[in-house]
């Protein structure tokens, strides 16, 4: 038993814990405030080459993980403009750090994001907007106080499935930010390791823990938001 407690408050299991949820936290936020609008205005327009736009917009979600890592790395590379850039401004890579891993959990999360709220916008009956465009109100008014108070429902279920997504990110993950401990090492790929190197007790516990968390925040969704 002492055992056991010893290795469930050891910095060792703890650390991917920590670190899964702050970069799970930091891009959901991204994903929520950028999935609400860009799903609102894909819901509300229609122009040439939407149908194109918002394919690769869900790429992410059926591409294997590993591609979603390679392309990371073209674009956010050192050999790249962005990596580049990057390295400039902040004297270092982005890639294999912290947030390397805020971005590739942002870009397997935000199509939930994005297909939940255009979804959800679109279910709002357009005649309860008109009317409060007509009473004066703009459209950021409108956004704030008409149409996100209709959708809530839909976009915090949006809101919580991306969060699981995005803590349950490995291959991006590994391939653009790496497995170091205590600074990119994540639930998923802490698992990969342990299992790796056969230390199946450490695997089970962080299998447990992630199952816990994503089973809590299912339950909220489905007993919650979707009643």
């Amino acid at each position: 038993m002492d055992s056991f407690l010893n290795k469930l408050f050891s910095e060792e299991f703890l650390s991917p814990i920590d670190i899964s949820l702050k970069i799970a936290l930091v891009s959901g936020i991204v994903v929520i405030v950028l999935g609400t609008i860009i799903g609102k205005f894909f819901a509300g327009n229609h122009f040439k080459g939407k149908s194109i736009v918002e394919t690769i917009i869900m790429l992410p979600m059926v591409l294997p993980p590993t591609v979603v890592g390679f392309f990371l790395i073209v674009m956010f590379g050192r050999n790249s403009f962005a990596g580049q850039m990057i390295e400039w401004l902040f004297n270092q890579p982005i890639i294999f750090t912290w947030w390397a891993a805020v971005i590739a959990a942002t870009v397997v999360a935000f199509p939930l994001m994005y297909q939940s709220a255009k979804s959800a916008f679109q279910g709002i009956d357009s005649d309860i907007e008109e009317a409060a465009r007509l009473d004066g109100a703009n459209e950021w008014k409108v956004f704030l106080f008409i149409s996100i108070p209709l959708a809530s429902k839909v976009l915090i279920a949006g809101c919580i499935l991306s969060f699981a997504r995005a803590l349950g990110e490995f291959g991006a993950t590994l391939m653009f930010a790496g497995n170091i401990p205590g600074e990119t090492q994540t639930i998923p790929t802490a698992i990969y390791i342990a299992i790796d190197s056969g230390n199946m007790a450490l695997a089970w516990m962080w299998v447990i823990s992630i199952v816990f968390i994503s089973f809590l925040m299912l339950l909220f969704v489905r007993t919650k938001v979707t009643n």
